[in-house]
C-alpha cells in the first residue's frame, strides 16, 4: 500500500463523504477511486457493444462452419 498526499478542497471532500457515506476521507477517497474504475470498465464493456460475437461452446464444437 502506498501513503500520498494530495490537496482536496475541504467542501468537496465533506461532499464526497456525505455521498459514499464513508466514515472518514480514506474511506470516501478509496470507495470514490473503486467506483471511477468500476464506471471506466463497464463503458469500455458498452463500447464493444456489437463488435463482438459470442456463441457457446458447443456451437463451437458442432454447429460453427469456421470451425469445421
Amino acid at each position: 500500500m502506498s501513503r500520498i498526499t494530495i490537496t482536496l478542497s475541504n467542501d468537496l471532500i465533506d461532499e464526497l463523504m456525505s455521498v459514499i457515506e464513508a466514515k472518514s476521507r480514506t474511506e470516501a477517497v478509496i470507495k470514490a477511486i473503486k467506483n471511477e474504475i468500476k464506471h471506466s470498465k463497464k463503458e469500455k464493456i458498452k463500447n464493444l457493444a456489437g463488435t463482438v460475437e459470442f456463441t457457446d461452446a458447443d456451437t463451437l464444437r458442432h454447429g460453427d462452419e469456421r470451425f469445421g
